[in-house]
């Protein structure tokens, strides 16, 4: 069994005999205090919701107050020979969990599994004829072999670019002889 407490504004996955290093906290060394839990599993069984947390609680005995690792805070702005270094150590305290207690003494209930839908079995429906497409005879001869051009360049030769659709000419020369 194993919950995961709330402290500091930080969160630790715990078991019993656990001992971990939270922020400082307001106790004596030797007294028990209790952490706020928001998660307990136990095997397959979890308990998350605020409606089963009610009454559990996770119980430490406090070890001792101690310092962290040093921090180091370097700042500097650049081309103007700023610079100042910094350290920091947090106050921490060390806990060892002595108990993990869910309400009433009962252990977490089991997820209910959520039961898959049964495949309905679909008879395999009678599959329609193919119906061949209709085979479409070449149309009028204008629609099959575009035409060319019906301008003459300024060297005399025909154009033969493909003519516009409703006109005689193609897009280049439409403008100069319609338009």
């Amino acid at each position: 069994m194993y919950a995961v407490v709330n402290t500091g504004g930080k969160q630790a996955k715990v078991e019993v005999g656990t001992i971990v290093a939270v922020e400082k906290l307001k106790a004596e060394v030797g007294e028990s205090v209790s952490l706020p839990v928001i998660f307990i599993a136990d095997g397959d069984s979890i308990m998350a919701t605020p409606s089963e947390l009610a009454g559990a609680s996770v119980t430490a005995e406090v070890l001792e107050h101690f310092k962290g690792e040093k921090q180091i805070v370097f700042k500097f702005k650049k081309r103007k020979g700023y610079k100042r270094t910094k350290g920091h150590r947090q106050q921490l305290t060390a806990v060892r969990v002595t108990d993990i207690a869910v309400a009433g003494g009962a252990k977490p209930a089991k997820p209910e599994k959520a039961e898959k839908p049964a495949k309905a079995v679909e008879a395999p429906e009678a599959e329609a004829p193919k119906v061949e497409a209709p085979v479409v005879e070449a149309a009028a001869s204008s629609e099959a072999a575009p035409q060319p051009c019906a301008a003459t360049k300024s060297d005399g030769t025909p154009c033969t670019n493909k003519v516009k659709e409703g006109s005689t000419y193609c897009g280049v020369h439409a403008k100069k002889y319609e338009g």
